[in-house]
């Protein structure tokens, strides 16, 4: 969880810094788009899948502190960054790092607690998305304030940096040192349907084509969930400065709060009801609660359309706690429809379509509709709204189709299992 905290400080103190970084390199909303989103995903996902192969054979622990060390390198080069093509090519690096951390973590938690608790350990890792983008803004807005007022930087052989440039450089350095506290963790001996059994890769597609209405049903709502929430995440800031006229400070002190206190809640909330109706008989439970999550979150989305910064802060509260409630479910779920030797592919194949859809797409569909359809900084909050809502509601019904194929793939893999022992 630490790690993934680290990690999202990482991802998210971009979301921030986007006046000075749009000042400094002359860029558009698009652009910026593009950093905070398409560059990261692009290698995420693609290395993701080879990754979590490595994930399913070979040591958990020292493929997350590879990683841990690959991105926080990275983030410290976009602190050098002088061009926009020198920032885009570190965050690249940032996103193939990141790769290798979900897949083993979720494997190695799955081995570490029986299946009637998962779905809260899982959440107790993912909850590492909200502290640590919670604590990007509330650290974030304290450290821009703290570089603003000192003004340019000048380093022995790097030169002369800008404020935000002297941000990416200490995290790159508190990541690198992070890296000796992951030899405290400990590689848990593989357990479930066919622990130990070696699968090749055309084994693992011909299982997941058995499944595939499951997994693609799966994917394709949670995505969808994760578009909107990554769209608002990257952009709610800039929300705030522009529609209800705060500073960068202020905004970090405001949504760090509100992400890191409702977005943990609601992780932990959204693991311990899956638990919860997993022990009264729901076979299908990650995929209710993230049915659940997206009814309650529909209304909030009304807090962008309205004047009053009091309802936009509740609102946004609100969206932060029921965006949540999946992110822990969602992987939870994998690990159940997936035999041992699977897990780690089948989360990054997982990883991939939400990091594609959700991270990839999610912050420049708010872009394009500001910049191309609407032609006005000032209309984000009605590109937000209706990215949002368009969002949730397709996942919705995905999730509802889901429930049956479900259930059905969590009898297959049981038989998967017996026919192996």
């Amino acid at each position: 969880m630490l790690a993934y905290v680290l990690s999202f400080i990482d991802r998210q103190i971009l979301n921030l810094l986007v006046g000075p970084i749009r000042r400094d390199l002359a860029i558009s909303d698009t652009q910026m788009s593009l950093l905070m989103g398409f560059s990261f995903a692009l290698f995420y996902t693609l290395c993701g899948i080879p990754l979590g192969r490595m994930a399913d054979r070979r040591s958990r622990r020292g493929l997350i502190a590879a990683g841990v060390l690959v991105w926080s390198a990275m983030t410290a080069a976009c602190g050098l960054a002088k061009h926009y093509w020198h920032f885009l090519f570190a965050r690249v690096g940032v996103g193939a790092g990141e790769a290798a951390l979900s897949p083993a973590a979720y494997s190695l938690i799955a081995d570490s607690f029986p299946p009637h608790q998962r779905a809260t350990a899982i959440s107790v890792y993912s909850m590492g998305i909200y502290v640590g983008s919670g604590m990007a803004f509330l650290l974030g807005g304290l450290v821009i304030h703290f570089a603003s007022a000192r003004g340019d930087m000048v380093l022995p052989v790097i030169g002369t940096i800008r404020p935000w440039q002297s941000i990416f450089l200490m995290l790159g350095a508190a990541g690198v040192m992070f890296c000796l506290v992951l030899l405290l963790l400990k590689e848990p001996q593989r357990q479930g349907a066919g622990a130990g059994v070696d699968v090749s890769f055309g084994e693992v597609m011909a299982y997941i084509r058995k499944n595939r209405k499951t997994v693609l049903l799966h994917n394709l709502s949670f995505a969808c969930v994760a578009f909107c929430a990554y769209g608002a995440a990257s952009w709610v800031p800039a929300f705030f400065m522009r529609t209800h006229s705060l500073d960068a400070s202020e905004v970090g002190y405001i949504y760090g709060l509100l992400i890191g206190i409702f977005g943990s809640l609601g992780i932990i909330v959204g693991g311990r009801l899956s638990d919860w109706l997993t022990g009264r008989g729901y076979q299908d439970a990650p995929m209710r609660v993230g049915l659940i999550a997206c009814a309650l979150a529909l209304p909030s989305f009304a807090c962008y359309a309205v004047d009053d910064l009091r309802v936009a802060i509740v609102g946004v509260g609100v969206g932060c706690f029921t965006l949540a409630m999946p992110f822990g479910v969602a992987p939870a779920a994998i690990q159940e429809i997936m035999p041992n030797p699977m897990r780690g592919q089948a989360s990054a194949m997982y990883l991939f379509v939400v990091t594609i859809i959700g991270l990839g797409v999610g912050p420049t569909a708010v872009a394009l509709l500001t910049d191309y359809v609407f032609r006005d900084d000032q209309a984000l909050r009605y590109s937000l709204l209706i990215i949002s809502v368009l969002a949730t509601v397709v996942a919705i019904l995905l999730l509802v189709a889901s429930l049956r194929p479900y259930r059905e793939s969590v009898a297959r893999v049981r038989e998967w299992g017996a026919a192996t022992v």
